[in-house]
């Protein structure tokens, strides 16, 4: 089976685990406080940042802070669980298929998940910004251009702690426990940006990016900058190292 097939497969398996649903009702919770306080966005001059701009970036902090980790760590159980309700793990290793193989299959299955996240939050908020035009008489939707690539660096900055995710996944097979842990991962990120070494945390990378473009856009806000040295190394050497343990370990305990 090659790896195309395989991912056909694994795409199979959750067509049905209904983490779409999930994903959707956690964009939909996050924006309806956004459009109901939208006169908020009004009152930022201060930081020198226009209602538009607010109204976006707000509303992606919050989800890059806790419900975009979280749904990861939804998303991941939900993968890793596929194959062991029933021991369905027992058959897939039964096959002439590699654990490496099969441990990357899902990684991407993740990564489409996680992306597939992004863009119903994008969705949401091009949906919430239109519905506060019409509310308020004001412009709220912002370039798509703008918004892609707000997307694009929080979909590439969060890579590496969904690495960490599924490693985790892998090597606690108790899913209450991993849940419980990952979802502990996510809350210390609000005081890592605030450090020198935000860059050792990858749950902290999503807010990073947004709390520093945050800065860009507020002319009269000081926010940390994303420096690229030690960052990009650092980070795929987290992603690398995640991958390769999980890729080590997946299957280890069903083979004993």
């Amino acid at each position: 089976m090659n790896f195309l097939s395989l991912l056909n497969v694994e795409f199979q398996k959750i067509r049905r685990s209904g983490i779409l649903l999930i994903l959707l009702a956690s964009t939909v919770i996050l924006w309806i406080p956004s459009i109901f306080n939208l006169d908020l966005n009004f009152h930022m001059q201060a930081e020198g940042i226009s209602p538009e701009y607010n109204f976006f970036i707000q509303g992606f902090m919050a989800m890059s802070w806790f419900m975009y980790p979280a749904g990861l760590v939804v998303g991941t159980v939900l993968v890793s669980q596929t194959e062991r309700l029933n021991k369905g793990i027992l058959k897939m290793l039964a096959l002439p298929i590699g654990t490496v193989r099969l441990s990357l299959a899902k990684f991407v299955v993740l990564l489409v998940l996680s992306a597939t996240q992004i863009l119903m939050m994008t969705g949401m908020y091009y949906i919430g910004a239109a519905i506060c035009s019409v509310m308020r008489d004001y412009n709220f939707i912002l370039s798509p251009l703008f918004v892609m690539r707000e997307i694009g660096i929080l979909f590439l900055s969060a890579i590496p702690m969904l690495a960490f995710f599924w490693m985790l996944s892998v090597c606690i097979q108790t899913p209450i426990f991993y849940i419980g842990i990952g979802l502990a991962s996510i809350v210390p990120s609000v005081l890592m940006i605030n450090t020198k070494i935000w860059f050792a945390y990858p749950m902290s990378y999503p807010f990073f990016v947004i709390v520093s473009e945050y800065g860009k856009l507020a002319t009269n806000l000081d926010t940390a900058q994303v420096e690229f040295v030690p960052w990009i190394p650092v980070a795929i050497a987290i992603t690398v190292t995640c991958l390769c343990v999980s890729c080590l370990c997946f299957g280890r305990g069903e083979r004993r």
